[in-house]
C-alpha cells in the first residue's frame, strides 16, 4: 500500500518539473538574497554559491516566511523547533526562529554542521557534498547515513549523490533533485 501512496507524494513534484524557474528568475523574490549571501559567506566562506541555500529555501517553503508544516516546521527554511533548540545550544547568538533573518541563519548554520559530517565521511566535490547535506537536512543525517551504507554494499566507492539516491526516501530524492533543478535551469 505504501508504494502506491508514495507515488501520490511525487505527483506534485513531477508537476513542478515543467514549470520550475531558475533560482535567479524574477519569479522568486530577491527580498532575502542579502541574508542568504551573508550567512553563506559567514558559515561556508566565499567559495560556496549562496544560491544553493536560496534554492533550498524555495524547495522548503517557496521563500514564505510564514510557512508552517503539519509537523511544526517554521519559516522560510522549515526548521523544526527541536532542531532549532539543538542549533541554539551550539550557537546561542541565533535568535527568534520565526524571523526570516534568524531562520535563514539557523538553517545555513545547521547545513554547515551536516556538510562537515559528510566532509569527514566522503571525499567528494562541493556540489555532491551539498547534495548529501540537503538530503540530510530533509530526511535526517542518520537516515541518509543508512542509505549510504546500503549503497556501499552495492558499490565499493561512493563518489556522487546519485550513487546513494536510489536508497534514500523518495521525498528526499525529489527534494534534492528540485534544488539541483533550481540551480541548473537557465535564468
Amino acid at each position: 500500500m505504501w508504494r502506491s501512496w508514495g507515488w501520490l507524494l511525487l505527483i506534485p513534484v513531477l508537476a513542478w518539473a515543467g514549470t520550475e524557474k531558475h533560482v535567479d528568475h524574477r519569479h522568486w523574490p530577491d527580498t532575502y538574497d542579502r541574508l542568504f549571501r551573508k550567512y553563506t559567506k559567514h558559515y561556508f566562506g566565499p567559495h560556496v554559491d549562496w544560491r544553493w541555500f536560496k534554492a533550498q529555501g524555495i524547495a522548503e517553503s517557496g521563500l514564505n516566511p510564514r510557512a508552517r508544516s503539519l509537523a511544526g516546521a517554521v519559516g522560510i527554511m522549515q526548521i523544526l523547533p527541536s532542531t532549532y533548540r539543538e542549533i541554539r545550544r551550539k550557537n546561542p547568538l541565533i535568535q527568534d526562529i520565526s524571523e526570516p533573518r534568524w531562520n535563514i541563519a539557523a538553517a545555513i548554520f545547521y547545513d554547515r554542521q551536516l556538510y562537515r559530517k559528510w566532509k569527514r565521511k566522503l571525499d567528494l566535490n562541493t556540489g555532491d557534498r551539498l547534495k548529501f547535506t540537503f538530503a540530510s537536512y530533509n530526511a535526517g543525517y542518520g537516515r541518509i547515513l543508512k542509505s549510504y551504507s546500503r549503497a556501499r554494499r552495492k558499490r565499493d566507492k561512493i563518489r556522487r549523490w546519485e550513487h546513494v539516491a536510489p536508497f534514500a526516501p523518495p521525498e528526499t530524492r525529489a527534494y534534492v533533485a528540485r534544488i539541483q533543478r533550481l540551480m541548473d535551469l537557465a535564468p
